[in-house]
């Protein structure tokens, strides 16, 4: 279908006026391209990386050579799609989240190309979640959910074998009364 502005709406999920390379935590989530399970597959509550997953896990840890004013923390690949937490140490507007983020898919995305002898064809959704971590109680429920998230593969609404309605939502519980929606599309 050819692009209509009328019908056809990207609406940002980040928070408005907000400044992303200022120092914080941030929860990301970053979805392969129409979900494929690309990155492995979960065993038993483990998951066994492919060549691509192996790529994957090289360029997140690569980060921080790249991006010096940042430290990582809780970080998971799952079969389509990856959850890490990213520590800007120190204000830098030229390395915002986003840039951060953009060059961990342009990096990962190239490899995985170069591996499966293709050029140009997406790895990674356009778009990517985040969440700004605010408090110690949501940055260790956030750490939580990522180390568990292969437990849970299976009942995952990123498991290929879900039904995905129209919102692509998933929910971190927080605790008794809070949850944090994540829209995935």
């Amino acid at each position: 279908m050819k692009y209509n502005p009328d019908i056809h709406h990207r609406r940002s999920i980040r928070l408005p006026g907000y400044d992303y390379s200022q120092p914080g935590a941030y929860f990301v989530t970053i979805c392969i391209w129409q979900r494929e399970c690309l990155l492995g597959e979960i065993q038993e509550g483990n998951i066994l990386l492919s060549r691509y997953g192996e790529v994957v896990n090289f360029n997140w840890f690569n980060l921080i050579t790249v991006y010096p004013h940042i430290e990582l923390d809780s970080f998971v690949i799952m079969p389509n799609h990856i959850h890490g937490i990213i520590i800007i140490k120190e204000q830098n507007q030229d390395h915002s989240l986003s840039e951060i983020v953009r060059g961990f898919k342009t990096f990962s995305a190239r490899r995985i190309n170069q591996l499966r002898s293709v050029s140009g064809i997406p790895v990674w959704q356009r778009g990517y979640y985040e969440h700004i971590i605010r408090n110690e109680t949501t940055f260790s429920k956030i750490q939580e959910y990522i180390i568990n998230n292969p437990y849970k593969w299976e009942t995952d609404e990123m498991h290929p074998s879900a039904i995905f309605h129209n919102s692509h939502k998933i929910h971190i519980k927080l605790d008794n009364k809070n949850v944090l929606p994540m829209n995935l599309s």
